[in-house]
C-alpha cells in the first residue's frame, strides 16, 4: 500500500476552491494536520476533511449533538443526550459510551449521537474511522451517512450509506460462537414499508473480534460505485443498475441488478424507478452513534439487551474521522480506486442489489401469460385480499399442484396479484401484463373445484379483473364464462372469458395485474377451493426450428474457422437425417448462422415473445470425440451482429449431461437464463455447438431438433373439419355436380364418415365454410399440418384419372392444388382402404396458401375424369403436429 500524504492547508489556504463544501467554517478548523502520520490505500487522495480528537472536547465546529430519544425508528432504548457522560475525548480519541438511564426516565439508557450536518457535507470521496467498537448483546455501533436534503423524498428513497454497523458483538450465537462481524449496507428504494437495502458482512482473519482492538473501517464512494473496506481490505461492492437494451432499444432486464431510486419524474409528474445513480450522487453527512437495543440486535444472538453489558458503561471509541477527495476528478470520485482482483465479481465482493427488473414497454408483440400451472409465477403469488389467510399450493392427484383457497368469517376476495407490495419472493417483479394485441383472439381462462361450498347456498360466484393499480376493473359472474357453468363440489371445470368481453364492459387490457375468483363479499364463509391453469392467452407461439430432418435454408450449417462444409447425414431411425460437423486440426466454432455474410437468409429470430418460458433446445451424438477426452464441450449463442453473447458448458444445460461418444442425448438452455447472462433475445443470429477452442481436432458430431419454442405454451388447437360430422359452420359439399354428399356409416374405426358421388358433371368435392367464415391457422404454421383419411369405394370410370388435393383461403383469392401422391405418405389411393394423407402447412403457405383464412378444402379426381367414382373422407383436420 502507498502512503497517504496530507494536502496541510488546503482547506483553509483556499488552493482548492472546490473543497470549500466539505470543510465545514473554512479556517475556523482547530485540526493540526501536521501531527497527523496520514497513510493511504491508493494515490490521488487528497485530505479534505478530518477530526483526530486531540482537542479537550467534541468540537461543535464540526458535530452536532443529537438531542432525543427517538432514536432511528429502530424501537431503540436509549434516549440521544449532548452531555459529556455520553461523549467526551480522552486520551486523543472521543468515547460515545452507552449507560443506564437513571430511574424514572423515558428510555432506560443513555448515549450519544453526532452528525455533520450542515457542517461538512460530502459528495464522493474516502470516508475512513480507526475505531474499536463496544460488546455485549443489546450493542449497535454505527459509522454511516444520510443525505444533507432529501431530494429524492422521505427515506430511504434519498439513499442511507452505513459505513459500519455491528451488533452484539462477543455474544455468542445459535452455534456458540462469539459475534464478529462488521456490515456494510445501502438503504434506497421504495418509501418504507416497502424500502429495500442490500449489503455483506465481514469477519476480520483470524478469529479475531473488533471489539478486542483498534480497526479502521472505509468507505470509497464515487459516482455509480462504492466499495467498503476494513483494515484497508476491499470486502464489499455495490454499484448502480446497469439496464440491458435490445435490438429495439427497449428495456428488458439489467446488466447489473444494483440500487435504484424511486421518486416524482419532472417531467411527467408521476412516481418513477430510475436505475441511475440515484440516490447515491448528493451531499451526505457523517453519522456516528452508539444506540442500545431495537429491532436488529434484540431479535439476533441471546435477543434483548443484556443490563450487564452496560452497567459500567459500554464505550465506542473513536481514534479518527477522516475524509478524501480523489484529485483526479473530484466532480465524479473517480480515478483514484483501491481495488483488487475480484472486487467486481458475484461470487467475490461484488454484491447484487434490490432493483426491480424492468419491465419493457409495449411493442404489440401478442404473448400469453401462464399465472398458474402446478407451481407459483413468482411474479403472480396467490392472494387472500382481506381475510387474513394464505393461499397455498396443496398436490391433487391427477392435477400436480394447484392453489388452495380459504373463505372464513371475514369479507374478502381471493386471486392472483402482480403489485409490489404483495410480492415477496426475491424472484418476483410487479408485472402488468399487456393483453392488448390479444384483443380479438385471446381469453382469460382457468380451471377450478370447490372442496367445500360457502355456508351460504346462494353466494353467487365471481370473477374480477383489474388493471393499473385498479385505475380500471370488471366483475363478472362466473356463470358469464363461455362455458356458463356453475361451480359444483368435487368437479374440476373451465371456466373462459374472452378478453373482449372484458375489454367492452370497461377493463384496460394494457396493464392487467390482478385476477380474481371468488363468493360474492360476504357470503363465502366455509368455501374452501382450488385453482389451477391459469392463464391469459390467444398468441401464437413464435419457434424457429434450426434442423429437423433437413437444413433451414435461412440458417445453414456452418463452419467458423475450419475451412469445412457441414453435410446432412442418415443416422438411426429415430432421428433420420442429421447436419453432421467435422473438426480437423484448425481451431474453429461450428452451429447455424443467418447471416447473409455467411450465407444465412439474414433472418435473425426474436424470442422475446417465448422469453419467460421458451427454450433452445437440441440432440447432439457425438460419432468421435476429440483427440483430449478431457476436452470441454461448449455451447454458444449471438445477438444482433455479435453485438451480444453467451457462452456456456454443455454441462450447464438443463439436463447437465456432458456428451457420451455414441450416445444421442438431449440438451436445454432456458431463453431466460441466456437474457439473464446477457443476451439480447430479440435478434438472435447464430447458434454454436463444439469443443473448446484449438481442443477440437477428430470431432466428428452430429445435431438434430434443434429450435427455440416455448413448451409451456398452450397449444394451438387446430380445427377438426370432420370426424362423425362436419364442424359447426362448416358442410360437406359438392362444388358443382349437383349432389348432395351424404353421411354414412363405415366400420368400427371410422364410425360415420363422409360420402361423395360423381356423376357426369365435372365437379370437385370437399368441405365448405359457411359465407364470412375463415379458419386462421397462423398459430400452427411452424408445425401444423392438414390430415385426412380417404377410402375410394368405387374408381372413377377413367383409369387416367389423377387424385387431387386443394385448399383455397379467403374467397379463392389464394389456393394450392397437389397431388396426393405429394403428401407425406406419397401414397395414391387403393380401393377399399382406408389411407391417411397429410401435408405441412408451411409447405402450402410456402406454395402461396394464406394459412390465416382458410374456407375451402377439397379432394377430388381430375376435373371432368371422375364419373363414377365412390370415395368417404373421415378424420380431417388442420392440427398441430
Amino acid at each position: 500500500m502507498k502512503k497517504r500524504t496530507p494536502l496541510a492547508g488546503a482547506c483553509w489556504a483556499g488552493l482548492l476552491p472546490a473543497l470549500l463544501w466539505g470543510c465545514g467554517g473554512g479556517s475556523e478548523t482547530n485540526t493540526d494536520l501536521t501531527a497527523v502520520d496520514v497513510s493511504k490505500p491508493a494515490t490521488g487522495w487528497s485530505l479534505v476533511w478530518s477530526d483526530e480528537f486531540n482537542g479537550p472536547t467534541v468540537d461543535d465546529k464540526k458535530w452536532n449533538f443529537e438531542v432525543n430519544c427517538a432514536g432511528g425508528g429502530n424501537n431503540e432504548k436509549q434516549c440521544y443526550t449532548a452531555s459529556t457522560e455520553n461523549a467526551f475525548i480522552k486520551e486523543g480519541m472521543l468515547n460515545i459510551v452507552a449507560k443506564k438511564a437513571p430511574e424514572g426516565a423515558e428510555k432506560p439508557y443513555t448515549s450519544a449521537r453526532l452528525t455533520t450536518k450542515n457542517k461538512a457535507d460530502f459528495k464522493y470521496g474516502r470516508f475512513e474511522m480507526r475505531a474499536k467498537l463496544p460488546a455485549g448483546q443489546g450493542s449497535w455501533p454505527a459509522f454511516w451517512m444520510m443525505p444533507t436534503d432529501s431530494v429524492y423524498g422521505e427515506w430511504p428513497r434519498s439513499g442511507e450509506i452505513d459505513i459500519m454497523e455491528a451488533v452484539n458483538l462477543k455474544t455468542p450465537g445459535a452455534e456458540g460462537k462469539p459475534e464478529a462481524f462488521v456490515h456494510g449496507t445501502l438503504h434506497y428504494g421504495k418509501s418504507a414499508p416497502n424500502n429495500v437495502s442490500s449489503g455483506k458482512a465481514y469477519a476480520l482473519p483470524g478469529g479475531k473480534n473488533p471489539a478486542d482492538d483498534f480497526h479502521t473501517y472505509a468507505v470509497e464512494w464515487q459516482q455509480g460505485e462504492i466499495r467498503w473496506y476494513v483494515d484497508d481490505y476491499l470486502y464489499a461492492t455495490q454499484r448502480q443498475s446497469e439496464v440491458r437494451f435490445n435490438s429495439k432499444q427497449q428495456a428488458v432486464g439489467l446488466k447489473h441488478r444494483g440500487w435504484f431510486a424511486e421518486y416524482y419524474d419532472q417531467i411527467t409528474g408521476k412516481l418513477t424507478t430510475f436505475w441511475n445513480t440515484a440516490p447515491f450522487d448528493q451531499k451526505f453527512f457523517l453519522i456516528l452513534n452508539q444506540a442500545v437495543g431495537g429491532n436488529w440486535p434484540e431479535n439476533v444472538n441471546n435477543k434483548g439487551i443484556d443490563p450487564a453489558a452496560f452497567a459500567n458503561g459500554q464505550a465506542y471509541i473513536i481514534d479518527y474521522v477522516r475524509v478524501f477527495q480523489c484529485e483526479a476528478n473530484p466532480a465524479t470520485g473517480k480515478g483514484c480506486e483501491t481495488i483488487r482482483a475480484g472486487y467486481d465479481k458475484a461470487d467475490d465482493a461484488l454484491v447484487e442489489g434490490k432493483a426491480p427488473i424492468p419491465v419493457p414497454p409495449s411493442d404489440g408483440v401478442a404473448r400469453n401469460l401462464t399465472i398458474f400451472d402446478n407451481v407459483v409465477n413468482p411474479s403472480w403469488p396467490g392472494w387472500d385480499c382481506c381475510g387474513g389467510s394464505t393461499p397455498t399450493v396443496v398436490n391433487e392427484s391427477g392435477r400436480g399442484g394447484v392453489m388452495e383457497f380459504k373463505v372464513g368469517a371475514s369479507p374478502t376476495v381471493n386471486g392472483f396479484i402482480s403489485r409490489a407490495e404483495f410480492i415477496k419472493d426475491p424472484a418476483g417483479a410487479p408485472s402488468p401484463f399487456d393483453a392488448s394485441p390479444l384483443l380479438d383472439k385471446g381469453s382469460l381462462s382457468f380451471a377450478m373445484k370447490l372442496v367445500s361450498a360457502p355456508n351460504n347456498p346462494g353466494a353467487a360466484w365471481k370473477v374480477k379483473v383489474e388493471s393499473n393499480n385498479a385505475a380500471t376493473a370488471v366483475e363478472l359472474d362466473i356463470t358469464a364464462s363461455t362455458e356458463g357453468k356453475t361451480p359444483q363440489v368435487g368437479v374440476w371445470q373451465t371456466y373462459t372469458f374472452p378478453l373482449k368481453k372484458l375489454a367492452d364492459a370497461g377493463l384496460d387490457l394494457s396493464a392487467i395485474d390482478v385476477v380474481m375468483i371468488f363468493p360474492a363479499w360476504g357470503s363465502g364463509e366455509g368455501a374452501v377451493y382450488h385453482v389451477d391453469d391459469v392463464k391469459i392467452a390467444g398468441a401464437s407461439s413464435p419457434e424457429l426450428v434450426l434442423f429437423k430432418d433437413q437444413k433451414n435454408l435461412d440458417w445453414p450449417m456452418w463452419d467458423c474457422c475450419g475451412g469445412s462444409t457441414p453435410t446432412e447425414e442418415m443416422d438411426d431411425e429415430a432421428h433420420g437425417m442429421t447436419a453432421e460437423f467435422k473438426i480437423g486440426a484448425a481451431p474453429t466454432v461450428m452451429g447455424f448462422i443467418t447471416r447473409a455474410a455467411n450465407g444465412g437468409g439474414n433472418k435473425p429470430f426474436d424470442a422475446t415473445a417465448i422469453l419467460q418460458g421458451g427454450v433452445l433446445r437440441f440432440e447432439m451424438k457425438v460419432v468421435s470425440g476429440t483427440a483430449n477426452p478431457a476436452t470441454a464441450w461448449k455451447f454458444k449463442v449471438e445477438s444482433n451482429n455479435g453485438a451480444e453473447a453467451v457462452e456456456l458448458d454443455l454441462t450447464a444445460s438443463t439436463e447437465g449431461k456432458a456428451p457420451v461418444t455414441g450416445q444421442w442425448q438431449t440438451y436445454t438452455f432456458k431463453i431466460a437464463d441466456l437474457a439473464a447472462k446477457g443476451l439480447d433475445v430479440s435478434a438472435i443470429d447464430v447458434v454454436m455447438v463444439f469443443p473448446a477452442w484449438g481442443e477440437g481436432n477428430g470431432a466428428v458430431y452430429r445435431i438434430d431438433n434443434a429450435r427455440f419454442y416455448d413448451p409451456t405454451a398452450t397449444p394451438a388447437q387446430g380445427l377438426n373439419l370432420f370426424s362423425d360430422a362436419a364442424a359447426a359452420q362448416w358442410k360437406i359439399w359438392d362444388c358443382c355436380g349437383g349432389s348432395t354428399p351424404t353421411v354414412e356409416d363405415d366400420d368400427a374405426a371410422h364410425g360415420k364418415a363422409a360420402q361423395f358421388v360423381i356423376g357426369a358433371a365435372p365437379t370437385v368435392m370437399g368441405l365448405l365454410a359457411d359465407d364470412k367464415v375463415y379458419y386462421d391457422a397462423t398459430a400452427l404454421l411452424a408445425t401444423g399440418v392438414v390430415r385426412f383419411e380417404l377410402k375410394v369405394i368405387t374408381p372413377p370410370s377413367n383409369p387416367d384419372a389423377q387424385w387431387l388435393f386443394k385448399i383455397e383461403a379467403f374467397d379463392a383469392a389464394s389456393a394450392v392444388e397437389l397431388k396426393l401422391s405429394d403428401s407425406l405418405e406419397g401414397k395414391k389411393p387403393v380401393t377399399g382402404q382406408w389411407q391417411t394423407y397429410t401435408f405441412k402447412l408451411k409447405d402450402l403457405a410456402d406454395k402461396g396458401l394464406d394459412v390465416s383464412a382458410i374456407d375451402v378444402l377439397m379432394v377430388f379426381p381430375s376435373w371432368g375424369m371422375g364419373n363414377g367414382a365412390v370415395y368417404r373422407l373421415d378424420n380431417v383436420a388442420i392440427a398441430a403436429e
